[in-house]
């Protein structure tokens, strides 16, 4: 059950705890279970919550969402649908609920299409993760457990990307309008900007958020967002929104994950409109310079001829690092 989003409009800053700063020394005390035939560590409160959701029962679900495509001599792997998902008795993360300040214009028009998309059943349906990123408190809960981010991506994998990505972009036009939104969106309104950002870059991050580790079986994203080690992966997740690395910073993990995450992101620059061929360049020669030469792909493809309309870049959006490190604040609480 995904609980309906409401506007809150309350103050935006957020305090980082001295205590971040300081190395500490961590005592890994989870246990190793055994989870759809995967081994993974977890810790006691996941246990308990695990075994409850085993009491609930489970819930099969066929997923008929399709997966991103690689072009040149990118290679991306097709991520990965769960089919079986357990049930649980808390509703799924919600869109737009946390304390970000939002001034719309004297029009009430803006606030009234954000609620009717919010509310909408197609909409509800894609449960688009791109639009969970920014401003979702309910989602950074969910980022404190493995078990709790397993659920959310597999609810947001579930869907039909092909459909969505194209319901999506629609949306993305239509929120734009001079009818809609269009004067806020101008102004830089924040709720609109996410918003929009996050309907042009759902099939990118549709596509790397649902990468599985071959490993372990486990989301890609489920490990970079719950690695307190190494966090600088998870960075990468915010690229499709129009959002650049930082320049400084803990290093990411070269892994398996990281590769094709960057693959995927390359086949979707090939669509010069979208935010991620604006993103894509900068990021690979970053990642280069850490991983080793040729560790990604650091060109972008062939252009290609969008379908999407009206997606003139945005606002930068720099003022995603707070929100980023608020997702990290979050998870260690």
């Amino acid at each position: 059950m995904i609980a309906d989003s409401v506007l809150v409009f309350p103050k935006s800053t957020t305090t980082v705890p001295a205590a971040l700063a300081a190395e500490t020394l961590l005592r890994d005390d989870r246990m190793p279970v055994k989870v759809n035939g995967q081994w993974m560590f977890l810790s006691q409160d996941e246990m308990v919550e695990l075994r409850k959701r085993n009491d609930i029962g489970t819930a099969v679900t066929t997923a008929p969402g399709t997966a991103g495509e690689t072009k040149g001599d990118a290679t991306a792997v097709t991520p990965t649908t769960k089919t079986t998902r357990t049930a649980s008795s808390s509703p799924l993360p919600s869109f737009f609920d946390s304390s970000l300040a939002s001034n719309f214009s004297n029009d009430s028009a803006c606030p009234a299409f954000i609620n009717s998309f919010l509310t909408n059943p197609t909409f509800k349906q894609c449960y688009p993760f791109s639009l969970l990123l920014q401003g979702s408190r309910s989602f950074f809960q969910a980022e404190k457990s493995l078990v709790s981010i397993t659920q959310v991506l597999d609810a947001t994998c579930a869907a039909n990307a092909t459909f969505c990505t194209s319901y999506l972009n629609r949306l993305a036009t239509n929120l734009t309008d001079a009818a809609n939104c269009g004067a806020d969106y101008k102004l830089g309104n924040s709720i609109v900007v996410q918003a929009y950002d996050g309907m042009i870059g759902y099939q990118p991050l549709y596509a790397a958020s649902c990468l599985t580790d071959p490993d372990t079986g486990a989301y890609c994203f489920a490990n970079a967002i719950t690695n307190l080690t190494t966090t600088a992966n998870v960075y990468f997740y915010y690229l499709p929104l129009n959002s650049s690395l930082p320049t400084s910073g803990s290093e990411p993990s070269c892994n398996w994950c990281l590769k094709q995450t960057m693959a995927v992101y390359r086949s979707a620059a090939a669509d010069r409109k979208k935010p991620i061929a604006s993103t894509y360049l900068s990021a690979a020669q970053q990642v280069d310079t850490i991983c080793g030469p040729a560790f990604v792909n650091d060109t972008l493809p062939a252009a290609i001829v969008s379908n999407t309309a009206s997606l003139a870049k945005g606002p930068s959006l720099h003022w995603l690092a707070p929100a980023l490190l608020f997702s990290v604040v979050a998870y260690l609480i």
